[in-house]
């Protein structure tokens, strides 16, 4: 797998260069008035994991097509069927389509296998788990560009989902999500990920 490399000692450069402010997102709190939160800062890499920027979620996001890693852990059980997450309507991609059980971006100065594991407390409360990694690739979304690492687990496991990252998630059999692949249920970027990983899984158990 390969392993992201950042820079010794300085951070990366930003991108698009700060101009000496740093920009916070405003959020209503209840009764207690406004309170400021600092971006999500992602790591911009090359192809071969070397990191040569920073950039926030906005800027990834916004057409700039800046190439940055996400994790997907897909989850599968000994009867073959496969853990799905149906992702809450308060995501900015995709809401409420059923997707990949864990997927998450990759914050700056974490590893692959750092960002694995926050996302899939994070998403699910799931910490207790073997991943085994599949492969990666790159994923053109036609706004942005994702570096994907994929990793899997097998067993019955006890998830918990969290309902501002999932809306609710469900063991399903390969032939039910080949069905909702038909009804248009799933990402565009699970179902093709899973068409090309499917034997993949089988092989793990």
């Amino acid at each position: 797998m390969i392993e992201l490399i950042y820079p010794v000692g300085d951070s990366a450069p930003m991108i698009p260069p700060a101009n000496g402010a740093t920009t916070m997102s405003a959020i209503k709190g209840r009764g207690k008035g406004t309170r400021y939160i600092l971006p999500e800062i992602f790591p911009v890499v090359e192809e071969d994991g070397r990191v040569v920027g920073r950039a926030t979620r906005e800027y990834c996001h916004s057409g700039s097509m800046l190439l940055h890693p996400v994790v997907h852990l897909h989850l599968i059980d000994r009867q073959e069927r496969v853990y799905l997450q149906k992702r809450s309507m308060k995501k900015d991609l995709m809401p409420g389509k059923w997707d990949t059980a864990v997927g998450g971006h990759v914050m700056y100065g974490e590893s692959i296998v750092e960002a694995l594991h926050r996302e899939s407390s994070e998403e699910l409360h799931l910490t207790d788990y073997n991943p085994i990694f599949l492969g990666s690739y790159v994923y053109d979304t036609g706004r942005d560009r994702e570096y994907v690492f994929i990793f899997a687990a097998v067993g019955h496991f006890t998830v918990r989902p969290d309902r501002d990252e999932v809306e609710q998630g469900k063991w399903l059999s390969l032939q039910k999500i080949e069905e909702m692949a038909q009804q248009g249920l799933l990402t565009p970027n699970f179902q093709s990920e899973f068409t090309e990983i499917k034997n993949q899984l089988l092989a793990l158990l």
